[in-house]
């Protein structure tokens, strides 16, 4: 009997199932909360950018904070509105 005709088996890989197409309603629901997430990062930037401070540390924490938020808005595809 050979060993490594068991072994074949058992390491074969899984077939991948099919990605199953988008629906309306769930597409939908995608863009309400990319829009839900957009409003909130917007919220967050406008109060980072309100925040006044004399302390060096607070202030480095504060741009730190913005170039996070506005990384996560430019992946969502966001652009500055001024």
């Amino acid at each position: 009997m050979a060993r490594g005709w068991e072994k074949e088996d058992v390491d074969a890989p899984e077939p991948t199932p099919a990605a199953k197409p988008v629906t309306p309603a769930e597409q939908q629901r995608t863009e309400r909360e990319k829009k839900r997430r957009v409003q909130e990062l917007e919220l967050q930037r406008e109060r980072v950018l309100s925040e006044r401070t004399s302390s060096p540390h607070r202030r480095s924490a504060l741009e730190a904070a913005l170039l996070e938020i506005e990384r996560e808005l430019g992946e969502l595809g966001w652009g500055i509105h001024i």
